[in-house]
């Protein structure tokens, strides 16, 4: 039941900061293993391409596999985690991922390879999302960026910070070994969450317990502009974070010419530039709507400049010789480009009612990674059907930086909180002032 006493957002977060930031930690852990399974099949691509007799676009169509029921279970989750307690949530779904895993350390097929990515896909869907509005429970709105980028660079650490772990892994065994270590991985931090993790104390964004809050429609809230411009940002955005999971270690390898080692460590790179620029791009949004500044721009116009210039440097990549400027576009355009699910889901939560909040963000990340299932198919099609893999990789990334531009101006136009708020005012009963 929930407490009766008047309590704000920012007194909720005060009772319990430590804990707060524990949870953060967690969900930081969630999403590194969420993403290391996803990265794996990238990371061994050219092996499991050479053991199972795989052209460029088989492999692409077993990555795009994972997205089979990705947006489906994005949006059951979503609307799940509205009714049930989010601790459970994760904890089934690093389940899910777990048991997923283990049996790939056995020698299996291609139809067994997919069987694993559509499962895995499944149970990954709803991961960001719901971390997030998990994370919000102990955050107010004006302090969100910056643990929503701890929590985004877990993800991002999952592609790159373990990459050298999971190649060492497949150069010393297998690509198999790689697969059932990060399965009993996922198991360990399942353990360690049922343990440790609450749910947090605030009340509906600032909101005294007990009061209504805004009620709106579904409908209401999927026509809000905000709301369809971070979905078109978003899909613009994850076709460059699909590329980077699924075809980055093979376009390095076979088009650039770098060793799977090198490849490890230009990965790695592209982590570590993310750790510092994501929670620095965060805390200057924070720092700006706590200035006053209106969050079209601390939040929407910096993601969609980072989104933009992503897509110009993904264009030099692709027109880039020598090993200093394609390392360089690499790990710049690959960074910049996540800016946008960091900030994004921020804005989400600022237009969307708390008992809407876990919906929205399942339904909206859902759409967002429908550029999953194509990015890797296309991009295979595209590559086989080039001269020379070297020149289908660099149609492909003009493909990737020109849509990344379109979706970025596309943002600039639609993100307007402040306006979607003056069009749908919240309930009078229901508001207090910031704290």
């Amino acid at each position: 039941m929930a407490d009766a006493r008047p309590q704000t957002a920012s007194t909720a977060q005060a009772t319990d900061p430590v804990h707060a930031w524990i949870m953060a930690g967690l969900l930081f852990l969630f999403m590194l293993i969420n993403f290391s399974d996803r990265a794996v099949l990238g990371l061994a691509a050219v092996p499991i391409m050479q053991d199972l007799g795989l052209t460029h676009s088989q492999f692409g169509l077993i990555a795009t596999s994972f997205f089979t029921l990705f947006s489906v279970g994005g949006v059951i989750g979503g609307f799940l985690v509205n009714r049930v307690a989010s601790k459970w949530v994760l904890a089934a779904l690093a389940l899910i991922w777990s048991l997923c895993q283990l049996p790939m350390m056995l020698s299996v097929s291609v139809a067994a390879l997919v069987v694993n990515r559509v499962t895995l896909g499944f149970g990954e869907g709803p991961a960001y999302p719901v971390a997030l509005h998990a994370a919000y429970k102990w955050f107010p709105n004006e302090r969100r960026a910056v643990p929503t980028s701890l929590i985004a660079i877990g993800a991002l650490a999952g592609n790159g910070i373990a990459a050298p772990v999971v190649i060492a892994i497949v150069a010393a065994w297998s690509w198999h070994a790689a697969f059932g270590l990060l399965g009993a991985v996922g198991l360990i931090w399942c353990i360690a969450w049922l343990a440790i993790a609450r749910e947090g104390p605030l009340a509906p964004d600032g909101l005294r317990s007990g009061e209504p809050t805004m009620r709106l429609s579904y409908r209401r809230l999927f026509s809000c502009r905000t709301v369809i411009g971070i979905q078109v940002v978003g899909f613009c955005a994850y076709w460059l974070l699909t590329l980077a999971v699924v075809w980055l270690p093979a376009f390095l390898i076979q088009a650039f010419g770098y060793t799977p080692v090198q490849t490890a460590w230009i990965m790695m790179l592209v982590s570590l530039s993310q750790i510092v620029l994501l929670p620095g791009v965060s805390t200057l949004s924070d720092e700006l709507k706590r200035r006053g500044v209106p969050s079209r721009l601390a939040c929407g116009s910096v993601a969609c400049a980072s989104t933009l210039a992503a897509g110009l440097i993904i264009i030099l990549l692709a027109r880039s010789e020598g090993a200093l400027p394609i390392i360089v576009c690499t790990v710049i355009a690959f960074s910049l480009c996540n800016v946008m699910f960091v900030l994004g889901p921020v804005l989400i939560a600022e237009v969307t009612p708390v008992e809407r909040r876990g919906a929205v963000l399942g339904v909206t990340n859902a759409i967002t990674t429908l550029a999953g299932p194509l990015a890797p198919a296309v991009t295979g099609v595209v590559v086989d059907v080039g001269a020379h893999p070297a020149d289908g990789v660099r149609i492909a990334l003009l493909i990737a930086g020109g849509l990344a531009i379109l979706g970025a101006f596309a943002g600039f136009v639609l993100i307007d909180p402040e306006a979607d708020h003056a069009r749908n005012p919240p309930d009078p009963q229901g508001e207090t002032q910031p704290a």
